[in-house]
């Protein structure tokens, strides 16, 4: 089989475009080489931060499927109404592969797809895993299940490699590529960024950043967390919080009970990617549930408290870049203070090695790629 080859890439949340990014701007770079398409599987009304990065990275879909997404919505009418769009667009289209990322209901319903159609399936992000069915709830199942359906695995690390040897998957279909996130860190930072927000704030002042979005957070989790960030801002003058909000209506009510109208508290709407790498890279450390986050920080060098009791991304844990301490106030209130306080526990987290690669995944998927369908 010879070029250009016609790459179908598949995503319905901005996690999942963020790390396909890379990899289509690399296409559409080289057109002799490669075709690529894109699908879209969610709908823009319910994904503002999905168009933040189309726009930004100037990818037009090729297709949008429209389905309803987000925590209201039933994930078996989802899969449902996935799987049936999915199916005519991949029969009409009949793509050389198919790539999906990570562990979301369109990589699920696009692995069974072209498990039915006989349609190479790549994986990038491939082999991370928790180990437990409930954590995250349902990627855990998803990222499984897409990969006992892939063809080609492109894990991020060497222990994500080792989970898919341990699942029984053919070791010569399995590549370590590092993540493609990391791909879109280098791209996005720049020495001369500005925005309103970090310029209003003071030179000596600490920045904390905080995210929360998961499903299992969203309540009491939330509540509590947000109780303990607003008395570790209030009981240490030199620090300020920012707050980026997903457009969820009881995340912003909750917030704006709790966060609302607080001296050195800024509240704002999701940011765009590009601005809140840059933004992050100017902080000094970042409380989070978020999985991207967990691979992006160690490359920014900054530490990571994760809100979660469980991580499929261990290696940030071991390397020291990530420190699990779930949602309880004391174990948050104690992190936070160590590495307010102590610049030696602050140090050894900043300069822990990043697990994730080298910048250049993309590079090294589509390479992979070219090789495998050459010799199809």
């Amino acid at each position: 089989m010879r070029g250009p080859y016609q790459i179908m890439s598949l995503f319905g949340t901005r996690a999942e475009a963020l790390k396909l990014a890379p990899v289509i701007e690399r296409m559409q770079a080289a057109p002799d080489t490669w075709q690529p398409t894109v699908v879209t599987t969610a709908q823009e009304q319910h994904q503002p931060q999905l168009r933040q990065v189309l726009d930004r990275l100037k990818i037009t879909p090729d297709f949008s499927l429209d389905v309803a997404s987000g925590p209201e919505y039933d994930l078996v009418e989802q899969l449902s109404k996935l799987l049936h769009n999915l199916n005519n667009v991949m029969h009409a289209s009949q793509p050389d592969m198919i790539l999906v990322a990570g562990d979301a209901t369109t990589s699920l319903a696009a692995s069974l797809v072209c498990f039915y159609q006989h349609l190479a399936l790549g994986h990038v992000e491939a082999g991370l895993r928790t180990y437990d069915k409930e954590l995250p709830f349902p990627d855990e199942i998803h990222r499984r299940l897409t990969d006992d359906l892939a063809d080609l695995y492109f894990a991020p690390t060497t222990r994500a490699r080792d989970n898919l040897l341990k699942g029984f998957h053919p070791a010569e279909q399995i590549y370590v590529t590092g993540n493609t996130s990391i791909d879109a860190v280098e791209e996005a930072l720049s020495p001369d960024f500005h925005s309103n927000l970090l310029d209003g704030l003071p030179d000596s002042h600490r920045l904390i950043i905080l995210t929360m979005s998961r499903a299992e957070n969203v309540g009491e989790p939330m509540r509590q967390v947000f109780h303990t960030v607003r008395d570790i801002v209030e009981t240490n003058p030199d620090v300020e919080l920012v707050c980026p909000l997903t457009p969820d209506p009881e995340v912003m009510s909750l917030a704006g009970e709790v966060l609302g109208e607080r001296d050195r508290i800024h509240l704002t709407k999701p940011l765009p990617h590009k601005d809140f790498l840059n933004i992050a890279a100017r902080s000094t450390l970042i409380i989070t549930d978020s999985g991207t986050i967990q691979e992006e920080a160690p490359a920014l060098h900054k530490p990571v408290l994760l809100l979660r009791e469980k991580t499929e991304r261990q290696e940030a844990v071991d390397v020291g870049a990530v420190q699990i301490v779930g949602t309880a106030p004391t174990s948050i209130q104690q992190a936070v203070f160590e590495l307010l306080n102590n610049e030696r526990a602050y140090q050894k987290m900043a300069t822990a090695p990043n697990p994730f690669g080298d910048g250049h995944a993309s590079a090294h998927i589509l390479g992979i790629i070219e090789d495998y369908l050459k010799a199809k």
